[in-house]
C-alpha cells in the first residue's frame, strides 16, 4: 500500500470534517436569519400601506435566507469557522497513512 493512499479512517475523518463545516455554516445562516428577523421587527416606519402585505414579508424572508446563506458560506461574521474549530477537537484523530516503526 502506498503511504500516500487514504485509508477507510482518514477517509470517514475528511468525511466527518466536512460534515462538521456544514453544520457550523448551517447553525451560522440560522443564527444571521433570527438576527435580521430580529433588527427588521424593531422597524420605526410601521405598516407600509403601499408596499407592504404577505408579499413584500414572503419577499423579505427569502432575500434574508439567502443572504444568511451566502454570509456563512463565506464566512462573514466567523461564527461558523470558530464552531468548526471548537467541535474539531472533539472527532477521533485521523489514522496515520505510512506504517510506523
Amino acid at each position: 500500500m502506498s503511504p500516500l493512499a487514504p485509508t477507510t479512517a482518514t477517509t470517514a475523518s475528511a468525511a466527518d470534517r466536512a460534515a462538521l463545516k456544514k453544520a457550523a455554516q448551517g447553525f451560522e445562516a440560522i443564527f444571521v436569519r433570527q438576527m435580521l428577523a430580529a433588527a427588521r421587527a424593531t422597524s420605526l416606519a410601521g405598516d407600509d400601506p403601499i408596499f407592504g402585505g404577505q408579499a413584500n414579508e414572503t419577499f423579505t424572508a427569502m432575500r434574508d435566507e439567502r443572504f444568511a446563506d451566502i454570509a456563512a458560506q463565506a464566512g462573514t461574521f466567523g461564527l461558523a469557522r470558530q464552531l468548526e474549530a471548537q467541535f474539531a477537537k472533539l472527532l477521533p484523530p485521523a489514522a496515520p497513512t505510512a506504517k510506523e516503526g
